[in-house]
């Protein structure tokens, strides 16, 4: 068995295993019954969404994988329910900070691209969709990406149909430090937008609307080198719905917000390690 090569599953579930070692607490609760860990309980998750399966369908795979098991130290197989559970009471907060900490072993360099795209609520074809005359609302997902490494940096969700304009500005803010350069469509020219990215030194780059001559100057000066970067954004966008699935499986608003932001963890995690 030692002589067998890493698969890049197994690779996968060690960093996400180290990663979530340095921010998660090994129980949630000293009175905890203590026979699986929070750590196994986010590696599990991370693991079911980057095989787009179901609780069930893992739960069954893990008992012929036992290299994973010893990854993870799992003397036993959880029940289905015990993960539906765990994924329950993992908050939000936990999952942002294990974003954070999946880019540390990514080169950044700053310049970064921000856009916003749809994830469907439901797990329907659009040829179904389509016959049946249903509506079937998205999600905005607005992706801060950073286009040296294809890693997402910060994600917004909302279920309203807010302006790019309206969302930017508490992306900026999160991550004012990460930022030296942010590119962005036509749809992010906003005077305010501008304003605030020089108050955090973070230079703005994005196409004006144009309504005058000035504005067309103005873009005929602009730096393309480093605005067609943005074009990464739309990339990540792309892979992320290949790989993981354009839709969300949750029914839950909250849960569809862990669920796309874990996404994004397993996208950081895989750009570092393959």
């Amino acid at each position: 068995m030692n002589d067998v090569p890493k698969s890049d599953l197994l690779r996968f579930v060690e960093r996400t295993f180290e990663l979530a070692q340095q921010v998660i607490a090994r129980y949630s609760l000293k009175c905890s019954k203590r026979r699986y860990t929070r750590l196994q309980h986010v590696v599990l998750l991370c693991l079911k969404l980057k095989k787009t399966t179901t609780y069930r369908d893992l739960v069954d795979e893990l008992i012929e994988m036992p290299r994973i098991r010893d990854a993870l130290n799992l003397d036993s197989i959880p029940a289905p329910s015990t993960l539906c559970k765990a994924f329950d009471r993992l908050e939000m907060a936990v999952w942002r900070v294990l974003l954070r900490v999946s880019l540390v072993g990514l080169p950044l360099d700053g310049v970064t691209g921000i856009d916003a795209s749809g994830f469907e609520r439901a797990h329907a074809s659009a040829h179904y969709t389509k016959r049946t005359n249903l509506t079937i609302q998205q999600l905005k997902t607005t992706l801060l990406v950073d286009t040296a490494t294809n890693a997402v940096l910060d994600i917004h969700v909302t279920t309203t149909r807010k302006h790019d304009t309206q969302i930017a500005p508490q992306v900026v803010k999160r991550n004012a430090e990460s930022i030296m350069v942010l590119t962005g469509d036509k749809g992010y020219d906003d005077q305010k937008l501008r304003r605030l990215a020089r108050d955090h030194d973070v230079r703005p780059l994005s196409k004006h609307r144009e309504f005058s001559s000035l504005h067309k100057a103005w873009n005929a000066r602009l730096d393309t080198d480093l605005y067609h970067r943005r074009n990464m954004n739309e990339t990540v966008n792309a892979a992320i719905k290949q790989k993981f699935g354009a839709f969300v499986r949750s029914r839950v608003w909250w849960k569809q917000f862990r669920e796309l932001v874990i996404k994004c963890v397993v996208h950081n995690i895989e750009r570092e390690i393959f």
